[in-house]
Protein backbone atom coordinates (compact mmCIF):
# COMPACT_ATOMS: atom_id res chain seq x y z
CA UNK A 1 0.00 0.00 0.00
CA UNK A 2 0.97 3.60 -0.78
CA UNK A 3 2.25 5.47 2.27
CA UNK A 4 -0.13 8.38 1.48
CA UNK A 5 -1.42 9.78 4.74
CA UNK A 6 -4.03 12.12 4.23
CA UNK A 7 -5.23 14.27 7.13
CA UNK A 8 -8.00 16.58 8.04
CA UNK A 9 -7.20 20.08 9.23
CA UNK A 10 -9.52 21.67 11.94
CA UNK A 11 -9.73 20.12 15.10
CA UNK A 12 -7.52 17.17 14.20
CA UNK A 13 -4.16 18.55 13.49
CA UNK A 14 -4.98 21.93 14.71
CA UNK A 15 -7.37 23.44 17.82
CA UNK A 16 -9.71 25.45 15.71
CA UNK A 17 -12.61 25.95 18.45
CA UNK A 18 -9.80 28.15 20.58
CA UNK A 19 -8.47 29.82 17.91
CA UNK A 20 -11.88 30.76 16.25
CA UNK A 21 -12.84 32.07 19.98
CA UNK A 22 -9.88 34.19 20.18
CA UNK A 23 -9.88 35.48 17.01
CA UNK A 24 -13.44 36.99 17.33
CA UNK A 25 -12.85 38.65 20.73
CA UNK A 26 -9.89 40.40 19.11
CA UNK A 27 -11.67 40.93 16.16
CA UNK A 28 -15.29 42.87 17.71
CA UNK A 29 -12.96 44.46 19.96
CA UNK A 30 -10.87 46.17 17.46
CA UNK A 31 -13.76 47.27 15.54
CA UNK A 32 -16.30 48.03 18.49
CA UNK A 33 -18.87 45.42 17.67
CA UNK A 34 -22.12 45.05 20.28
CA UNK A 35 -22.78 42.35 21.77
CA UNK A 36 -25.30 41.31 19.19
CA UNK A 37 -22.96 41.49 16.62
CA UNK A 38 -20.41 38.97 18.07
CA UNK A 39 -22.45 36.33 19.11
CA UNK A 40 -23.72 36.65 15.36
CA UNK A 41 -20.52 36.73 14.27
CA UNK A 42 -20.07 33.22 16.56
CA UNK A 43 -22.92 31.67 15.20
CA UNK A 44 -22.09 31.95 11.14
CA UNK A 45 -18.67 30.96 12.12
CA UNK A 46 -18.95 28.18 14.58
CA UNK A 47 -18.66 25.20 11.48
CA UNK A 48 -16.65 27.26 8.71
CA UNK A 49 -15.50 30.60 7.94
CA UNK A 50 -15.93 32.62 4.52
CA UNK A 51 -15.58 36.23 3.01
CA UNK A 52 -19.29 36.23 2.51
CA UNK A 53 -19.40 36.37 6.16
CA UNK A 54 -18.26 39.30 6.47
CA UNK A 55 -19.76 40.99 4.02
CA UNK A 56 -23.25 40.17 5.60
CA UNK A 57 -21.64 41.10 8.94
CA UNK A 58 -20.46 44.72 7.71
CA UNK A 59 -24.33 44.93 6.14
CA UNK A 60 -25.84 43.52 9.13
CA UNK A 61 -23.97 46.02 11.60
CA UNK A 62 -23.59 49.20 8.92
CA UNK A 63 -19.56 48.83 9.29
CA UNK A 64 -17.51 51.20 7.62
CA UNK A 65 -14.55 48.73 7.14
CA UNK A 66 -15.03 46.74 3.57
CA UNK A 67 -15.84 43.43 3.51
CA UNK A 68 -12.77 42.27 2.50
CA UNK A 69 -10.20 44.17 5.00
CA UNK A 70 -12.40 41.97 7.81
CA UNK A 71 -11.90 39.19 5.98
CA UNK A 72 -8.22 39.67 5.74
CA UNK A 73 -8.25 40.82 9.77
CA UNK A 74 -9.98 37.58 10.70
CA UNK A 75 -7.64 35.38 8.68
CA UNK A 76 -4.47 36.96 10.46
CA UNK A 77 -5.71 36.85 13.63
CA UNK A 78 -6.87 33.37 12.98
CA UNK A 79 -3.65 32.59 12.00
CA UNK A 80 -1.72 34.39 15.48
CA UNK A 81 -4.13 32.45 17.53
CA UNK A 82 -4.15 29.26 16.10
CA UNK A 83 -2.19 26.03 18.04
CA UNK A 84 -1.27 22.74 18.05
CA UNK A 85 0.00 20.48 20.47
CA UNK A 86 3.89 19.94 20.19
CA UNK A 87 3.36 16.37 19.63
CA UNK A 88 1.34 16.84 16.30
CA UNK A 89 4.24 18.35 14.63
CA UNK A 90 6.44 15.65 15.94
CA UNK A 91 4.26 13.24 14.76
CA UNK A 92 4.55 14.18 11.47
CA UNK A 93 8.35 14.65 11.53
CA UNK A 94 8.27 10.55 12.40
CA UNK A 95 6.34 10.03 9.32
CA UNK A 96 8.06 11.77 7.04
CA UNK A 97 11.31 9.79 8.61
CA UNK A 98 9.45 6.79 8.12
CA UNK A 99 8.42 7.35 4.36
CA UNK A 100 5.28 8.71 4.32
CA UNK A 101 4.18 11.44 1.98
CA UNK A 102 1.74 13.63 4.09
CA UNK A 103 -1.50 15.26 2.64
CA UNK A 104 -3.57 17.97 3.99
CA UNK A 105 -7.78 17.69 2.54
CA UNK A 106 -9.81 19.95 4.74
CA UNK A 107 -13.19 22.20 3.83
CA UNK A 108 -12.55 25.79 4.14
CA UNK A 109 -11.40 28.67 2.20
CA UNK A 110 -7.69 28.21 0.93
CA UNK A 111 -5.85 31.53 2.37
CA UNK A 112 -7.30 30.84 5.62
CA UNK A 113 -6.98 26.89 5.94
CA UNK A 114 -2.71 27.62 4.63
CA UNK A 115 -2.37 30.58 6.85
CA UNK A 116 -3.50 27.70 10.05
CA UNK A 117 -0.89 25.80 8.56
CA UNK A 118 1.68 28.37 8.34
CA UNK A 119 1.32 29.72 11.91
CA UNK A 120 1.49 26.47 13.19
CA UNK A 121 4.08 25.65 11.87
CA UNK A 122 3.16 22.39 9.85
CA UNK A 123 2.97 23.71 6.71
CA UNK A 124 6.82 22.73 6.29
CA UNK A 125 5.73 19.15 6.88
CA UNK A 126 2.94 18.36 4.19
CA UNK A 127 3.53 17.39 0.92
CA UNK A 128 0.43 18.98 -0.74
CA UNK A 129 -2.71 20.88 0.68
CA UNK A 130 -6.44 20.70 -0.91
CA UNK A 131 -9.45 22.95 0.79
CA UNK A 132 -12.26 23.00 -0.39
CA UNK A 133 -12.29 26.51 -1.56
CA UNK A 134 -9.85 25.82 -4.22
CA UNK A 135 -12.51 24.03 -5.98
CA UNK A 136 -15.72 24.90 -4.28
CA UNK A 137 -16.70 21.24 -3.32
CA UNK A 138 -16.54 19.84 0.05
CA UNK A 139 -15.86 16.40 1.43
CA UNK A 140 -16.64 13.71 1.34
CA UNK A 141 -16.97 14.79 -2.61
CA UNK A 142 -13.97 12.38 -3.95
CA UNK A 143 -12.26 15.67 -6.20
CA UNK A 144 -11.09 16.97 -3.14
CA UNK A 145 -9.15 14.26 -2.16
CA UNK A 146 -8.12 13.68 -5.75
CA UNK A 147 -6.20 17.16 -5.72
CA UNK A 148 -4.84 16.49 -2.17
CA UNK A 149 -2.69 13.09 -3.51
CA UNK A 150 -2.23 14.86 -6.74
CA UNK A 151 -0.53 17.82 -5.35
CA UNK A 152 1.54 15.32 -2.85
CA UNK A 153 2.46 13.84 -6.45
CA UNK A 154 0.96 10.29 -5.81
CA UNK A 155 -2.37 8.88 -7.14
CA UNK A 156 -5.60 7.59 -4.72
CA UNK A 157 -5.44 4.28 -6.92
CA UNK A 158 -2.45 3.43 -4.98
CA UNK A 159 -4.40 3.73 -2.16
CA UNK A 160 -3.53 5.29 1.59
CA UNK A 161 -4.93 6.55 4.81
CA UNK A 162 -7.62 9.38 5.42
CA UNK A 163 -7.54 10.54 9.82
CA UNK A 164 -10.03 12.92 10.90
CA UNK A 165 -12.63 14.00 13.36
CA UNK A 166 -15.68 14.27 10.81
CA UNK A 167 -17.64 10.95 10.17
CA UNK A 168 -19.52 11.78 6.85
CA UNK A 169 -16.81 14.18 5.45
CA UNK A 170 -13.52 12.78 6.72
CA UNK A 171 -14.44 8.65 6.70
CA UNK A 172 -17.26 8.48 4.87
CA UNK A 173 -15.25 10.87 1.65
CA UNK A 174 -12.02 8.32 2.62
CA UNK A 175 -13.98 5.60 2.48
CA UNK A 176 -15.21 6.85 -1.40
CA UNK A 177 -12.21 7.69 -2.20
CA UNK A 178 -10.40 3.99 -1.44
CA UNK A 179 -8.38 4.89 1.42
CA UNK A 180 -8.38 3.26 4.78
CA UNK A 181 -9.33 5.49 7.84
CA UNK A 182 -8.85 6.66 11.17
CA UNK A 183 -11.18 8.49 13.04
CA UNK A 184 -11.21 10.84 16.02
CA UNK A 185 -14.31 10.34 18.01
CA UNK A 186 -16.25 12.90 19.48
CA UNK A 187 -18.94 13.92 16.77
CA UNK A 188 -22.14 11.40 16.67
CA UNK A 189 -21.82 8.40 14.25
CA UNK A 190 -24.58 8.71 11.53
CA UNK A 191 -26.67 5.90 10.82
CA UNK A 192 -25.51 3.45 8.58
CA UNK A 193 -22.02 5.73 7.66
CA UNK A 194 -19.31 2.48 7.17
CA UNK A 195 -17.30 2.19 10.29
CA UNK A 196 -13.34 3.48 10.06
CA UNK A 197 -10.73 1.01 9.95
CA UNK A 198 -9.55 2.09 13.52
CA UNK A 199 -10.93 4.74 16.55
CA UNK A 200 -8.86 6.58 18.57
CA UNK A 201 -9.06 9.78 20.76
CA UNK A 202 -5.99 11.77 19.64
CA UNK A 203 -4.35 12.56 16.27
CA UNK A 204 -1.00 11.14 17.86
CA UNK A 205 -2.60 7.77 18.39
CA UNK A 206 -3.35 7.55 14.21
CA UNK A 207 0.36 8.58 13.65
CA UNK A 208 1.18 5.65 15.99
CA UNK A 209 -1.07 3.42 14.08
CA UNK A 210 0.61 4.61 10.62
CA UNK A 211 4.18 4.24 12.06
CA UNK A 212 3.16 0.48 13.41
CA UNK A 213 2.13 0.11 9.35
CA UNK A 214 5.83 0.73 8.38
CA UNK A 215 7.26 -1.79 10.29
Amino acid sequence: MNRLALFDLDNTLVDRQTALSDAVTRLCRRRALPPDGERWLRNELVDRATRSDFARLRDAFDLEVSAVDLWQEYVELMAASITCRPEVPGGLVRLRAAGWTIGVVTNGAGDIQRAKLAGTGIAPLVDGVAASGDLEIRKPDRRLFELAAARCGVSLADGGWMIGDNPAGDIGGGHQAGLRTIWLRGRPWPDGLPAAHHVVDDVTDAITILLNETE
